[in-house]
């Protein structure tokens, strides 16, 4: 049985690195890349319905 020799990725072709650095890179799984910011209570918003009146 011969073991297969260990090549360092930098002496490795570039096509060779790129099918390296594509298999160590997972998948998002349907979460979206984008930063979520909380908006704040104090500001004024149209979209926000107003609190009920107290009877």
């Amino acid at each position: 049985m011969m073991k297969k020799k260990l090549i360092p990725l930098k002496k490795q072709s570039k096509a060779a690195q790129k099918e390296h650095a594509a298999s160590q890179r997972g998948s998002w799984d349907g979460v979206k890349p984008i930063t979520r910011v909380v908006e704040s209570k104090k500001r004024y918003s149209r979209k926000r319905l107003p609190k009920p009146m107290p009877e």
